[in-house]
């Protein structure tokens, strides 16, 4: 049931792709698109970094600090943690690269799935192991990357159904992208489910916790900002700290 759990949530969050895939069905206003986006994109990161401090880091820490001690167990943790930010970092640059050189929309859709089934591939095994370990953390996890999820989607989806008038082929680039993540989190399960111990889990929620916070701050919180909707952007923000406050003091 605990593998159940885990693969149907991570389908969950991969598979929120999708929902962004439905702009293409209504003749939306270009001014409220870009607020739609706004406040998903500032929602999503405010929720992504706040998991990541006050649940990823602090339980996974401890965990290492009980196993290592505390100068072994402090190093290893900052040693992931600073490994998820390069790795972001890297695939940040090579998407960057990638879309300087970019020149249609059927291109830019194209290259905005393929980096998506970069990010959403990893995003698979979080998913899994924090699901595996703890199914009411996973679930947070996993509603955060389904409120990022949705404006990818958009982010596929228009600029190749503008360009080719074919929503079906929109909608199947779209679930490419999303059927990244389960794909990602049934490998994890195959290749790492004989060696799934908590300081192993640990160990990969930290990483995460590093992609998460990077991701969020020199990735996301531009996109947002690029808009220029900042009252939807501090109305994203807002409705996330009230949600991490809320889980946090409740929960």
């Amino acid at each position: 049931m605990q593998l159940i759990n885990s693969l149907l949530i991570s389908t969950f969050a991969g598979l929120s792709t999708c929902l962004g895939a439905i702009v293409i069905f209504f003749k939306f206003k270009e001014k409220n698109i870009t607020k739609f986006i706004t406040t998903s994109l500032a929602f999503s990161l405010t929720t992504m970094i706040g998991i990541s401090i006050t649940d990823l880091l602090p339980e996974s820490t401890y965990n290492l600090l009980q196993s290592y001690g505390i100068p072994k167990g402090i190093i290893i943790s900052l040693i992931f943690f600073i490994l998820g930010i390069i790795l972001i970092k890297y695939l940040n640059k090579l998407i960057a690269h990638a879309e300087a050189h970019k020149n249609d929309l059927y291109k830019l859709g194209i290259l905005n799935m393929l980096a998506l089934i970069l990010h959403n591939f990893p995003e698979g095994i979080a998913t899994f192991m924090s699901t595996y370990k703890d199914f009411n953390l996973g679930l947070k996890l996993a509603l955060a990357i389904a409120f990022h999820n949705i404006p990818e989607g958009i982010s596929i989806a228009v600029p190749i159904y503008y360009a080719t008038k074919s929503k079906k082929e929109a909608l199947l680039k779209t679930f490419y992208s999303g059927i990244a993540e389960p794909i990602g989190a049934f490998l994890a399960y195959i290749f790492l489910s004989s060696y799934i111990t908590d300081n192993l889990i640990s160990i990969i929620l930290i990483l995460v916790a590093g992609i998460m916070i990077t991701l969020a701050i020199e990735g996301m919180l531009p996109k947002a900002q690029k808009y220029n909707q900042n009252k939807y952007l501090y109305l994203g923000i807002g409705i996330g700290v009230i949600l991490i406050l809320f889980n946090y003091f409740v929960f």
